[in-house]
């Protein structure tokens, strides 16, 4: 299937993100040596924290626009192109003891940094919306050939990634990373235990939501 943005340009995942390919298997991220992508893994840990009653997290929908369907059988219905309505902006959102959260989840098979090219400008702009309106904003990083996670507030992102345009670092190195963020070890309920750093992230702040 082909998406493509509003303006018509082909969409494609980043290299640490294959797209599926009808009718080709496609190698998925083993998280955590449990089988299955960082994304489900995520999807997974949400859906407990809410049978818990701990929090309410969900994936945002991402709209689109069919534009080009074929019927192989009558039965069923293959989707051939289809256009993003609108410009995404981060992958969950949600409540938690009361505050606002607002995170992306990214991914690499880099084992030394965080290309920031899995970052887009309008995804950063809506961060400094959600800091602005004092959200708890932050981004879970999955380097894949480590199997390391880390929570990394919005906050240093977006200054770094501000830096690129000044001549600076085209990506977070993994020791910023380990020196500024909260490694999040996988387990089994939930598979992704974010909600812990973000309690290490609001008793480092003393409170403070950004």
């Amino acid at each position: 299937m082909v998406l493509r943005y509003p303006n018509g340009q082909p969409y494609s995942k980043d290299a640490s993100s294959k797209p599926k390919i009808q009718g080709k298997k496609t190698s998925s991220t083993v998280f955590g040596n449990r089988g299955m992508s960082f994304e489900e893994a995520i999807n997974e840990s949400n859906s407990f924290y809410l049978s818990k009653n701990l929090a309410v997290i969900h994936k945002k929908p991402t709209p689109i626009q069919i534009v080009k369907v074929d019927y192989p059988r009558r039965s069923a219905a293959v989707i051939k192109e289809a256009y993003f309505t609108q410009a995404s902006t981060t992958d969950y959102n949600g409540v938690y003891r009361g505050f606002y959260l607002d995170f992306e989840a990214k991914e690499t098979k880099n084992k030394t940094s965080f290309p920031f090219n899995n970052f887009h400008e309008h995804q950063i702009k809506h961060m400094e919306s959600c800091i602005k309106q004092d959200g708890i904003c932050f981004v879970l990083l999955w380097f894949s050939s480590l199997k390391r996670c880390f929570y990394l507030s919005s906050t240093h992102l977006i200054d770094y990634w501000y830096q690129q345009t000044d001549g600076g670092r085209k990506s977070l190195p993994l020791s910023l990373i380990e020196e500024l963020g909260i490694e999040i070890t996988p387990g089994f309920l939930p598979r992704v235990p974010y909600l812990d750093a973000v309690d290490q992230y609001l008793s480092l702040s003393k409170g403070e939501k950004h």
